[in-house]
């Protein structure tokens, strides 16, 4: 099993302890309406252009109002069992390379919205898998930075994301370093650099 469906199962294993009124990091979104995402996405790419494009938005949160509004169990189902043959996500090595990093986020926004969370252990193949997304989320997510951005291993492992002046290294195992990326702040980092250019990067709008 790949690092895409590991993090989905053990989502959906959250799903069904928590159940659907539970917060999430994601702003606004409680576990319904994040699993009723993930399903949207897989499921009905008519509408998933609608998360990123604005205009299309409406159109996006109607049919995820949809999938919203089907029981708990079902609609975990519909995510747990993963994509349909018909979807390009159904590819394994498509699913690999856009799902490992949706996963393992989502995964956390629900694991890091609970009291008393604390970062999962390092796991050598998982970690290989993020280390590999933050590389390509990083340039991203850091583009418009004023100041360069290095990211670090706590191995000394260091990927250069945005080159600038005075430069800021994040240094912390792969999964804190992405979940940065995309905008989250519940995690475990070390900033490293001049405290004006630290604070230029953490005050940057990190997320997609």
């Amino acid at each position: 099993m790949g690092v895409a469906q590991t993090e989905r199962q053990l989502l959906c294993q959250l799903f069904d302890q928590l159940g659907p009124d539970v917060d999430t990091l994601c702003a606004g979104w409680r576990t319904r309406d994040l699993a009723a995402h993930l399903a949207l996405r897989e499921r009905r790419l008519d509408a998933a252009p609608g998360i990123l494009v604005k205009p299309l938005a409406g159109y996006t949160r109607r049919v995820q109002d949809g999938f919203a509004a089907r029981p708990w169990a079902e609609l975990v189902d519909l995510v747990r069992s993963g994509p349909p043959s018909w979807s390009p996500y159904a590819v394994g090595s498509l699913d690999e390379l856009v799902n490992t990093a949706e996963f393992f986020v989502h995964h956390e926004d629900v694991r890091r919205a609970q009291p008393g969370w604390e970062p999962r252990p390092p796991e050598p193949a998982r970690d290989a898998a993020l280390w590999r997304a933050v590389s390509r989320v990083g340039r991203i997510a850091y583009r418009n930075s004023p100041v360069g951005v290095v990211l670090r291993r706590p191995d000394g492992t260091a990927e250069q994301v945005k080159r600038g002046p005075r430069t800021v290294t994040l240094t912390g195992e792969p999964g804190e370093l992405l979940l940065y990326s995309f905008g989250r702040d519940r995690v475990r980092l070390d900033f490293d650099g001049e405290q004006p250019a630290v604070a230029e990067v953490q005050g940057l709008s990190r997320g997609f």
